[in-house]
Formats: structure tokens, sequence, C-alpha cells
């Protein structure tokens, strides 16, 4: 089974096909391995759930960060409105996953992208894509007018960002006129409002939430500029969309006021979140900047750990552990040594103190506590910071029962799809 590197050496396809009956223990698989643990993500699916509901929000989870189709189909029965990506690729594995509703929080000007989009993936899921530019407008209006085959109008939403910020129109003259360009397309279809304010704060303190607050006011000012210009369709629903992970309380205290599924004002109005890294959380950046930390409504638990066994202890105070940045990420925060289990034992305990101080391709650097004990063989359990950059290091995470027991078993395998 040597395509699955979180599985054992000499696993076969039965021995993963059976993982659910056999439920063997965590100290049978090698390292370095990435487990997910099975009762944190459902909190974490039960906890989005009842806070979106809580707060009048729907939510459209980002799949970048996991790739993995039982997670999304959990999301959707859990209430998802649908599921966002990032890229055509994830795109089509969307649509070869039967995912009903799909948003691409990108611009869509490849045209070949924009011909499979229109011919394969519209007649079996309702596709939005976003435009922050008139030539983005000219691209799509051009492609899909030129197919011979009848098409779905492509429902379109104005990005809208800020300075300094990633993509997204930056004024709200030129959002009109990127909405005037849709709205004047018979190929396409005018469909809300959408943008991204992650990118423009960093941190939970007052200034940063002052920035996504401001941001979201620009968004729906540009929302209701579109509306006074009357170029929505008429009587056609429209969405609102923002929201990471970071400050998805934020986007709800300014957006959710604005929901109306009814119509009751006029136009259905929907808001959605596209929070994605809410259902594995981690022990770095997201743990720090929760909403659920600020707001309350639930807690989120990390459902994603590291495991690597010490391979050397060249200098006191030091152990160097089978794992590196090819198997842990590091772009948001170094990995955090959690736990250990002694070589020989079934059994994960408490190991405080520790820390990782820098990371090769394939080896970690762990600084160690004077006085502390660990030996070549033991294995250390980590809190990850990041899920998108651990879930695409893997073909496949070992799902646990429970990370947090003492003895773990493993019952499943959670397969990625990364391209």
């Amino acid at each position: 089974m040597d395509s699955f590197k979180a599985m054992p050496l000499n696993a076969t396809p039965a021995d993963v096909e059976s993982l659910p009956v056999r439920r063997p223990p965590l100290h049978s698989f090698p390292t370095p391995l990435v487990t997910l643990s099975e009762s944190a993500v459902q909190n974490n699916l039960d906890t989005m759930s009842a806070w979106c509901e809580s707060a009048g929000v729907g939510l459209a989870p980002h799949g970048k960060t996991t790739m993995n189709r039982e997670l999304w189909e959990r999301q959707l029965a859990a209430g998802a409105w649908g599921i966002t990506v990032a890229t055509p690729w994830q795109l089509s594995v969307a649509v070869g996953w039967g995912i009903p509703r799909i948003m691409l929080a990108n611009a869509l000007v490849q045209p070949d992208a924009l011909r499979y989009v229109a011919l394969v993936a519209q007649p079996t899921s309702e596709v939005l894509v976003w435009a922050d530019s008139e030539r983005a407008v000219e691209i799509m209006h051009t492609v899909l007018g030129e197919l011979t085959a009848d098409h779905a109008r492509l429902g379109v939403l104005i990005d809208v960002g800020g300075a300094g910020g990633r993509t997204g129109v930056r004024t709200r003259d030129e959002a009109l006129a990127v909405a005037r360009a849709v709205a004047a397309s018979p190929s396409l279809r005018l469909t809300g409002v959408a943008g991204y304010e992650g990118v423009l704060a960093h941190g939970g303190d007052a200034a940063a939430l002052g920035t996504v607050r401001d941001y979201l006011r620009r968004l729906l000012d540009v929302h209701d500029a579109i509306e006074a210009a009357g170029l929505y369709p008429q009587g056609s629903p429209v969405i609102l969309s923002a929201g990471g992970s970071a400050y998805f309380d934020v986007v709800s205290e300014v957006l959710a006021p604005r929901r109306d599924l009814a119509g009751a004002n006029g136009r259905v109005v929907d808001v959605l979140l596209r929070s994605g890294a809410y259902i594995t959380h981690d022990d770095g950046f997201y743990q720090s900047i929760t909403p659920l930390g600020r707001v309350g409504g639930g807690a989120f638990r990390s459902a994603i750990h590291g495991w690597a066994t010490v391979v050397s202890r060249p200098e006191p105070g030091l152990a160097i552990v089978d794992a590196g940045k090819r198997d842990f990420p590091y772009d948001e925060g170094l990995p955090i040594p959690q736990a250990i289990r002694r070589f020989g034992s079934e059994t994960t305990v408490p190991f405080a103190g520790a820390s990782v101080t820098r990371m090769s391709d394939q080896h970690s650097f762990v600084s160690v506590p004077p006085g502390a004990t660990i030996e070549i063989g033991d294995v250390l359990r980590f809190g990850l910071s990041h899920p998108c950059t651990t879930f695409d290091k893997w073909r496949a995470l070992a799902v646990v029962d429970d990370v947090d027991s003492d003895r773990p078993c493993v019952i499943g395998l959670a397969e990625t799809a990364f391209g």
C-alpha cells in the first residue's frame, strides 16, 4: 500500500477497507504521520452549524482546506449552501463529486475552463464565479458567446477588495463599471457581491477588527449602489459573501442584517460565510484568532495532529524527529510538542516545555527542557498550525476516534484530492 504514507508499510487494500471494523491502535502506524480526530470534526461541524443558525447567516465552506469528499458531504449535510473552491481544478473535483452548488472565489478567465463550466459543470451544478474587472467580463462574454450549444447564464459576483489586499475592485465606481458589463452580457447573470477580508488584517485586536468592519461596510455600499442602479436582474435572488475562518463574527455582525430569505424587502438576499478551516481548527493561528474566542457560541477543537519519532539525541537539550516540512505545516507557525508515547508503550501522556526551533525537509529540531526524559524511539504528538497546508501534504490522513484518548484507534483514512 505504498501509495498512502499514512498506512503501515505492509498494508494491503483489504487492510484499508477494514479499518472501521478492525480499529487498529494508532501506535501500530509508522511515523511521520498526521491524524484527523473524528470526535473533534463532529464537534466542529455541530458548533459551526449552530453558530450560523444563531447568527442568521448561511455557509458555503471553502473546500480547499481539506479537498476531501466525505468532509464536504458532511458539511453539506450539516446545512451548508454549497462548497467554495479556488481554482478550476478544484471546481472540476467538486463537479465530479456531485456538489450541487459551487462558488469559485476567483476570476474565471481561462477559455477552456469557461467552456468546461458551461458545457460540463452547469448542467449538473449551479456555478458562481467572481469578477473584478471589465476585462474579465469581456473574456467570459466572448468565450461563452462563441458556444453553439445552449448553456445557462453564468452567475457572477462582483469581487470587492481593499487597499493592499488581494483581488477585488478598489472603488465603488470600478465596481459599478464591472457590474454594468456583467448585466449587459446575455451569457452572464449578476448574482451579488463578494470579497475576502482575511488578507486585510491578521490579528484579533480592536484595530484589526475595525479594519475588517470598515471593509465590509464598503462591500455593502457596492451592493447598494448596484441595486440603486437597477443592475441586478429583476426578481433574481442576490448573494452577499465574505468571511474566512478568522473574522466570521464581524462578517455576520455587518452583513447578517441584510439577509432576507423571504424577500420581504423586495428581493431575496442570502448572506454566505466561506469559512473552511473551522472543520479541523488547529493549535496555532486559528486557535489564537477564532471568533468563538471573542464572542463565544461554543468551542472548536483541533482535529489535526502530527506524530513523529525521535531518531537522534545528538546534543543535550536537542531531539531530532523524523518529520519535517514535507509532513507538517510551518507557514503559520511551527509544530507544537504536546504529548509523548514512550518506546514500547501504547499510551500517550502530556509532554510540556519542549518546542520546535526549526525544520528541514524530513526532520524537525525539538528543544527539550532540562530534566525532561525523552529517548530515541519515543514518539511525540504535535499540535499543528494551519489546516490548509497540512492536508495538502498528505494523500490520506489516518482518522482516529479521539486523539485525546490515552489509546487512540484508527477508524479510517481521509483521502485528499489536490491534483
